[in-house]
């Protein structure tokens, strides 16, 4: 496995008109409670550098703010404005409307590319994912920043300038590793129906916790891995031995002591499995 940190740097493409969503400011656009921009900023936290390429905007984690001259150019000129800050040699290239993007299919993408060869057995060019219509994702892929830049001075001799360019005509020609999409990494936010179906489809059954523990700890700046399960068996011990009120009281104290322990996800356990034992003890007396 590729170590991300220090495997890959991330340009997010967070301009447009979003001309089908009224002019709205897109990445702004809240789903689960999070701006589109800070969940794809979430999946990329692991990149050396990240640059947004965007007018003003707050963002949830640091982040290089740089913006194409003039703006408004569209996504080939932005990607340059944005490669110029990075030094990486491979190069996260996302849309920032991504409701559903994770850690898993970017290190899956990086991977692949560091590993990966084109349909030609050459050194590929860059991984980029195909959604469920078969469609290459250019803004959802990983490339080598020399072949970027390369295609970036080809395009530049060509026109004379890379304003208004498609993203197609600067990677039409690199050889590409293609994922398929198993899931929901590349269902991107382009009109209101689509933000509905997103703020929907967190809210369903079996991704609803999930979803909300991710915001829950996005929020509140913490980065840590714990097992759910051993969290709401105690908090079910708690609520079923000694009161319903004490199931959220005895999670919220297992965190603080695991917190001033500075402890990390087996500490979480532990403390939970001591609570837990407790809770039972208290109910076998009342038995």
């Amino acid at each position: 496995m590729v170590e991300a940190r220090s495997g890959y740097d991330a340009v997010v493409l967070a301009g447009g008109a979003a001309r089908r969503l009224g002019g709205t400011d897109k990445p702004a656009v809240t789903v689960g409670g999070r701006t589109l921009i800070d969940r794809v900023l979430a999946a990329c936290a692991t990149a050396g550098t990240t640059v947004v390429v965007s007018g003003p905007r707050s963002c949830a984690r640091p982040v290089v703010r740089v913006r194409e001259e003039p703006p408004g150019g569209g996504p080939v000129a932005a990607l340059d404005a944005g490669l110029r800050h990075t030094a990486q040699d491979l190069v996260l290239v996302l849309s920032a409307d991504l409701p559903f993007l994770d850690r898993p299919t970017v290190e899956r993408l990086v991977t692949a590319l560091a590993a990966g060869a084109g349909p030609g057995g050459e050194q590929a060019d860059g991984a980029l994912l195909v959604d469920a219509t078969g469609r290459d994702q250019t803004l959802l892929a990983v490339y080598r920043a020399s072949s970027l830049r390369a295609a970036l001075d080809r395009l530049r001799a060509e026109h004379g300038t890379l304003h208004g360019l498609p993203l197609r005509s600067l990677v039409s020609a690199f050889a590409l590793v293609r994922l398929r999409d198993d899931g929901n990494a590349s269902f991107d936010c382009d009109t209101w129906e689509d933000v509905a179906v997103a703020r929907d489809r967190i809210r369903e059954h079996g991704h609803v916790l999930d979803e909300w523990i991710s915001a829950v700890k996005a929020e509140l700046g913490i980065d840590l891995d714990v097992d759910l399960h051993v969290v709401l068996d105690l908090a079910r011990d708690a609520a079923h031995g000694v009161d319903r009120p004490a199931a959220p009281l005895t999670t919220f104290l297992v965190g603080y002591a695991a917190g001033r322990a500075q402890g990390g996800p087996e500490e979480v356990a532990a403390l939970a499995h001591k609570a837990a034992e407790l809770a039972n003890r208290w109910a076998a007396e009342a038995q």
